[in-house]
């Protein structure tokens, strides 16, 4: 039988949501202060307040959603008309939830409703409140009833990014699918005519075998040759379909750090023809990590890249001029640790030193790129 589990808050909110139950308190300690019915009353609102604000996280049902929205605004008029004005600060709940909403119909709605439980209070307490009062009151009032817009610009923005990411998620799939037809067509244009003749020769050589050896012998020589044809069009396909190169992979690391508002700069030289194919995938893939720790983390204005090899080692250097931070320090930490792998299997190392901003330092040995007949 599965168990029941029961979470005051969705996990995916985290932590968030408790933070602002403690300005509850405030109320708690005014309704505290009365007696009698009045405090068993008041402390019922608050707890049907507490209910109306874990509800209003969990409901997905647009309907449902409105109604506790609008039980915990009534909670509200009637803490500020009975238990003090000062109640009214409450709204700052309510003003969250309102920019959820998704429809402007709705959102305006819900924003005109908001702006009666403030002015209700507030007409009825206007003759009680002092100029002084009202004048420090006034700007509170203003970002409460401003606050729903900014939510609900932050709403929407972090759906289109989620949107987007989506959106490039099956353009990558697409693109794999792609290249797996590109990669199944040029297999079977490139190899097919010379699979097939190699097999029409062989056959012919046993046939000739004991007809006519020197023709046989010569057959088998152009198999050879066949062959070895086609050993080199499977080296040139494989090639093109290996991974990023280090220009490649600078060009994107340009392209990215501009789109995130970094201003980037290099030094050295891209065109390392005699590096193996490999490491320049590695070492790639680790300038990419690099850089997306500086978008993600270091919050710099400018990032660069230094490149410089000498006859047994190749160095690289990434350097942004971003704040150091312990927590910008465990998420580089934790693309070092990435970084560090992928060169392990090279025989190369990273390190990181924070002067001046953050430096990535990693170095790898020079492995020529075999470029010999018969080798892929």
């Amino acid at each position: 039988m599965r168990s029941f589990k029961f979470q005051v808050f969705p996990e995916r909110f985290g932590f968030f949501p408790f933070i602002f139950t403690v300005y509850l308190l405030m109320p708690i300690y005014y309704v505290h202060q009365t007696s009698g019915w009045k405090m068993a009353f008041g402390y019922g609102l608050i707890l049907l307040f507490a209910v109306t604000y874990r509800q209003l996280y969990w409901t997905m049902d647009r309907k449902s959603y409105s109604i506790w929205l609008a039980v915990q605004m009534g909670i509200i008029v009637l803490m500020s008309l009975f238990y003090g004005l000062y109640h009214v600060f409450m709204g700052f709940f309510p003003a969250h939830f309102i920019g959820w909403y998704k429809e402007k119909k709705s959102f305006y709605l819900a924003l005109g409703a908001f702006f009666l439980v403030i002015a209700v209070p507030l007409a009825f307490s206007l003759n009680q409140i002092e100029a002084s009062d009202l004048f420090f009151t006034f700007p509170f009032i203003v970002i409460m009833l401003m606050s729903p817009f900014g939510i609900r610009s932050m709403n929407s923005r972090m759906e289109l990014e989620q949107k987007l990411e989506e959106a490039n998620e099956h353009i990558k799939q697409l693109v794999k699918r792609e290249e797996r037809m590109r990669i199944a067509r040029d297999l079977h244009d490139t190899l097919g005519h010379t699979l097939s003749l190699i097999t029409l020769k062989s056959q012919l050589i046993g046939k000739l075998a004991v007809k006519d050896p020197d023709r046989a012998v010569m057959e088998a020589k152009e198999i050879e040759n066949t062959s070895r044809a086609a050993l080199k069009q499977v080296r040139e396909l494989v090639s093109d379909m290996r991974a990023l190169k280090l220009n490649d992979a600078i060009h994107e690391a340009r392209s990215i750090l501009e789109a995130a508002g970094i201003r980037f700069y290099f030094d050295g030289d891209t065109r390392y023809t005699n590096i193996s194919d490999l490491n320049q995938n590695i070492l790639s893939l680790c300038i990419k990590e690099a850089v997306t720790n500086v978008v993600k983390h270091s919050g710099a204005s400018q990032c660069g890249i230094r490149i410089r090899c000498d006859s047994s080692e190749l160095h690289i250097t990434v350097h942004d001029n971003g704040r150091w931070s312990k927590n910008s320090s465990a998420q580089q930490g934790n693309g070092l640790k990435g970084i560090s792998e992928r060169l392990s299997l090279i025989e190369g190392f990273a390190e990181v030193t924070h002067q001046d901003g953050t430096f990535v330092r990693m170095t790898a040995p020079v492995i020529v790129r075999q470029s010999q007949e018969g080798v892929i």
